[in-house]
């Protein structure tokens, strides 16, 4: 498995509500996604910085999401050009689910 962040400083700070209100309009669009097993949206703390922490079952199906179009899609959403960096997940614990999950 792997985990992809993203992160993209924006322009103004948004609060929690305003992050709400933006992330739920884009949620549809990862569902059904070709290997992607879970998305959490994340803001700073401070509200200047959002992004993605993704878990997909691989690094090709991930890197088949971070294409041109997406970055343009980010950028034309927030104002600003995303990262995005993989780290691989060997085990993932999942406390809701009851179970540990090992990618092979």
């Amino acid at each position: 498995m792997i985990i992809a962040m993203t992160a993209f400083r924006l322009p103004k700070a948004i609060t929690r509500d305003e992050a709400r209100e933006i992330f739920l309009s884009t949620a549809p669009k990862y569902q059904g996604v070709q290997g992607l097993l879970r998305k959490h949206y994340v803001l700073s703390e401070d509200g200047l910085t959002a992004g993605g922490i993704y878990l997909w079952d691989s690094r090709a199906e991930a890197e088949a999401m971070y294409t041109e179009t997406w970055r343009v899609f980010v950028r034309e959403k927030y104002g600003t050009d995303p990262t995005v960096t993989y780290f691989d997940s060997p085990v993932v614990v999942d406390n809701v689910a009851g179970q540990i999950l090992s990618g092979e």
